[in-house]
C-alpha cells in the first residue's frame, strides 16, 4: 500500500487563504478610477490653500468619485510630509475604506467605517482625525453635498496613501 503524504497544518491553510484574500483586496485597490473630465470653464481643484484650516476653494465635480480626487489631493496637500513615497511595500500595515460626507461648503457632516482596520485602532483613530482636521474640504458646488469613498493604504511607519492617488505596490 502506498504511504500517504501527510497534509500541511490546518493553520497553513488557513494563513493561505487570508494572504490571498488580502491580495485580491489590494490589487483591486490598484484599478484606476473612471473619471470624468472636468468642465473648461471651472477648473478642479489643484491642492488646499495655504494654513491651518484647509481649502476654501470649490469643487466643479459632477460625481462622488470625481469629487474622491479632489478630496483625496487636499488631503495630500494638508499632510504632505505623512504621505508614503513611492510604491507601497507588499505588506501593508493597515488597510481602511471610509464614506466622508462633505455638506454644501466643505465641511465634514459624518464619517461611515466601510472595513474599518480594527486590528489597529490607532489608526482608525488617526483617519477619523486626520480627515476632521482636514475640513473644510472643497465646496461641492455641482453635488450641493457629496458621500464619497476612498481607501486608505497605511504603512507601519505611519506614513499613508490613498487609493485614488496611490503609487502602486511593490
Amino acid at each position: 500500500m502506498p504511504e500517504s503524504i501527510p497534509s500541511p497544518p490546518r493553520r497553513f491553510w488557513l494563513l493561505r487563504l487570508l494572504s490571498s484574500a488580502a491580495a485580491l483586496v489590494v490589487s483591486a485597490c490598484k484599478l484606476a478610477p473612471l473619471t470624468s473630465p472636468a468642465p473648461a470653464e471651472s477648473p478642479r481643484v489643484i491642492g488646499p490653500l495655504s494654513g491651518s484650516r484647509g481649502s476654501a476653494r470649490s469643487s466643479s465635480a459632477a460625481s462622488p468619485r470625481a469629487y474622491r480626487e479632489d478630496g483625496a489631493t487636499h488631503l495630500y496637500g494638508l499632510n504632505a510630509e505623512r504621505i508614503y513615497k513611492g510604491k507601497m511595500p507588499p505588506l501593508l500595515y493597515a488597510i481602511g475604506v471610509m464614506n466622508v460626507e462633505i455638506d454644501r461648503v466643505g465641511r465634514v457632516t459624518r464619517l461611515d467605517w466601510m472595513r474599518a482596520p480594527r486590528h489597529a485602532p490607532e489608526v482608525v483613530a488617526e483617519i477619523e482625525r486626520t480627515i476632521r482636521q482636514a475640513s473644510p474640504f472643497p465646496a461641492p458646488v455641482r453635488l450641493g453635498k457629496v458621500v464619497y469613498t476612498d481607501t486608505w493604504l497605511w504603512d507601519k511607519s505611519g506614513k499613508f496613501q490613498l487609493d485614488t492617488l496611490t503609487e502602486g505596490q511593490d
